[in-house]
């Protein structure tokens, strides 16, 4: 498993961790996700545009002056586009930033929303005491964020807080920031809290080990 995190920004993160926790009568787990799905149709969809676009490439070469033509045009054509098709499909494997060209963004979001969830309860985020326990997710290849608390702090955080949660968070993920971007997250999420009185603290029975994992 890659660790998305250098071992001075966990230690750093693990400290405001603990003070957020302490200012907001929350517990707080952290998590950095590689990528939440294979996407598998990437390299389909781009293998599928670029041979559409030699193609027509070639359609408009075949218009050209009969002096371009020969008998092997139409071996060429078909050799171009096939490569163009391949090419296209193996960037979408190899550089990450030329695959999400090709991702739908209600997918994108629908898949990291479904990744943290699952997260949420195969790391029991539920049993706190109050329901206290808050989720923040950031996704590297989806550059997506989500924040997902338990119901004991429903009333304390809407859809407009968490938005003004999330919103510094994905354009600091988008530049690659992403230690900066969990701090941000932190941040907000205290300023959010502090706007309503925090209950009682409970024990803590939550790790405090920041998740880190590839993703499927």
């Amino acid at each position: 498993m890659k660790h998305h995190l250098t071992e001075q920004e966990q230690q750093r993160l693990d400290a405001r961790i603990a003070e957020a926790e302490k200012r907001t009568g929350s517990q707080i787990v952290l998590a950095v996700i590689g990528r939440c799905d294979d996407y598998p149709e990437l390299p389909w969809k781009a293998f599928a545009l670029a041979a559409a676009a030699a193609g027509f490439a070639a359609v408009l070469l075949d218009r050209l002056p009969a002096s371009w033509h020969g008998a092997a045009t139409t071996h060429v054509a078909v050799a171009a586009t096939l490569i163009a098709g391949a090419g296209a499909a193996l960037l979408t494997v190899l550089v990450p930033s030329f695959a999400r060209l090709f991702l739908d963004r209600h997918r994108r979001e629908a898949e990291v929303r479904q990744y943290a969830e699952s997260l949420f309860l195969k790391r029991q985020l539920f049993g706190t005491e109050g329901r206290t326990g808050i989720l923040v997710l950031v996704s590297l290849f989806e550059r997506q964020v989500v924040v997902l608390p338990d119901t004991g702090l429903a009333t304390r955080l809407g859809r407009d807080a968490l938005a003004a949660v999330i919103g510094p968070m994905t354009a600091s993920l988008a530049a690659g920031r992403v230690s900066a971007a969990l701090e941000l997250g932190l941040s907000g999420l205290e300023a959010a809290l502090a706007k309503t009185a925090p209950p009682s603290p409970g024990t803590d029975a939550l790790p405090d080990a920041i998740v880190q994992e590839d993703g499927p």
